[in-house]
């Protein structure tokens, strides 16, 4: 049995926009709201270079990465040809206006995943 955990409003998600969920641990889940009023949910992360889908345009039930343009299906996380490769889908239920994702893919899908990191990164060296 599934147990959903509310999220926001489906208002809260602005149109052809999305809104981030971070959890306790691995990269956040992305959802998105296409122009038909319509939810959908997928991790937060290109299957090309862990882009943040979120910052990307949402178009029909698309988004385009915004590092590479890359296309993702929001309906299945797919790249579009000639692209490969995926990213994870989170359930969604709506009742009443209210979004909701599935607790147990919350606290486990895509957690395995590492999380991009912008920019410059500080390497530790250990003194041996």
């Amino acid at each position: 049995m599934t147990t959903w955990k509310t999220i926001c409003k489906v208002d809260d998600i602005p149109v052809l926009g999305s809104r981030r969920v971070t959890r306790p641990q691995g990269p956040a889940v992305a959802i998105f709201r296409n122009e038909q009023n319509e939810v959908f949910a997928l991790l937060d992360r290109c299957p090309h270079k862990g882009g943040p889908l979120s910052q990307g345009i949402v178009f029909g039930k698309s988004v385009a990465c915004p590092l590479h343009n890359w296309t993702i299906g929001l309906c299945d996380g797919v790249a579009a040809a000639p692209d490969e490769g995926c990213t994870p889908k989170f359930a969604v239920n709506v009742v009443d206006s209210m979004v909701q994702l599935d607790e147990r893919e919350l606290a486990t899908l895509g957690i395995d995943l590492p999380v991009p990191v912008a920019g410059p990164t500080l390497r530790i060296v250990s003194a041996a």
